[in-house]
């Protein structure tokens, strides 16, 4: 094809080392480069958007979102990188490019990783809001964003280390003022990461019924900074979760049976043929009861005023409702069969004898 002689003219004159064809082939790569770009993105979409409805996986759905989200910013200037790498450039101009190559990179780097972690976090919320924990999907969820916080930072000094900053005194420096913040937020930084604590090795959970020192609740809340417990009285107890982790904590919830020891005593005047036969009834009446084991029945002492019984048995449940139901019958019952065998309990009774 022949070129009208003006234009050859100007395609053959030099402009800061490159004639005006080398600029004409770079603009042409550059345009070519963000089609090309354009249409990978919108195939690779289609191909994956296909896939994803024949899959139950979330990994195809996450690498068209991380795609959609590539603006076209992004591929006209990696078209424009293309390009300028075709023509003979001062220097600063490629140190530049690489610059911002290595910034656009780093970023949609950071970006992909927090894709990830969403994924992971939506999955693991929506499996505790699905057993009805809420505060462990609230937990999920603040955790997923500190790390996601913390993927941007290592980001951003992988950029600087990549431009060649030197990055161990800008650490230094962190690590120094990093020690200042924490012992200014000491108190909070100590309930935060037992709330961590508590999240992942779940000594207690909402809805269990614990008793920390003197204080006994069912917890109703699990906070960042404190856990909520409401008392037997009414009322709602504040507790910080350092104070927690640091304690003993007794959890009924987790009990799977109760032990239950009480004592009964009868008036010294019981014949001794009675004495033998009251550790027979009792059994009798524990053995009636569904839901109970018993353990053993003795005479176990002669008490001031009372020959004293002891009694061991188990209640095959945590509730404390059912165990006071179960003690009550109980009672009802030995109260019952006592007054049918005509045994008298005892009360408290002095004798005094006079000499004469």
């Amino acid at each position: 094809m022949q070129i009208h002689p003006q234009l050859q003219a100007v395609l053959n004159q030099p402009f800061w080392n490159n004639t005006g064809m080398d600029y004409a082939v770079a603009i042409a790569i550059f345009l070519s480069s963000i089609i090309l770009l354009l249409l990978l993105k919108k195939y690779i979409i289609t191909r994956l958007q296909k896939l994803a409805k024949k899959t139950k996986t979330e990994i195809d759905d996450m690498v068209i979102d991380f795609f959609q989200g590539i603006r076209w910013q992004f591929y006209a200037f990696i078209g424009l990188y293309i390009a300028i790498m075709t023509l003979t450039l001062p220097p600063v101009v490629g140190t530049i490019m690489k610059w911002m190559l290595v910034i656009a990179v780093g970023y949609y780097a950071a970006v992909a990783a927090a894709k990830v972690v969403d994924c992971i976090v939506s999955r693991r919320a929506e499996a505790a809001k699905r057993e009805n924990v809420a505060d462990d999907a609230s937990a999920i969820l603040i955790i997923g964003k500190l790390a996601k916080v913390g993927i941007f930072i290592l980001a951003f000094l992988l950029i600087l280390s990549n431009l060649g900053v030197n990055i161990n005194s800008l650490i230094a420096g962190l690590g120094i003022g990093g020690i200042a913040v924490a012992f200014a937020l000491q108190s909070i930084l100590e309930d935060l990461f037992s709330s961590f604590s508590i999240y992942f090795d779940k000594p207690f959970k909402p809805g269990d019924f614990i008793i920390v020192g003197s204080d006994t609740g069912v917890v109703r809340h699990i906070g960042l900074k404190t856990t909520r417990l409401q008392t037997l009285q009414g009322q709602e107890l504040v507790i910080s979760n350092k104070e927690l982790t640091s304690s003993r904590i007794n959890n009924f919830k987790k009990m799977e049976e109760r032990r239950v020891v009480f004592a009964i005593g009868v008036e010294y005047s019981t014949s001794s043929a009675k004495l033998k036969s009251i550790p027979q009834i009792i059994r009798d009446i524990i053995k009636e009861i569904k839901g109970t084991r018993l353990d053993r029945v003795h005479f176990k002492a002669f008490g001031d005023f009372s020959l004293n019984f002891e009694v061991v048995y188990y209640v095959l449940d945590s509730d404390y409702i059912k165990y006071m139901d179960i003690q009550q019958d109980i009672n009802l019952k030995i109260r019952e069969r006592f007054e049918k065998a005509r045994i008298v309990m005892a009360f408290p009774t002095q004798t005094i004898h006079l000499a004469k």
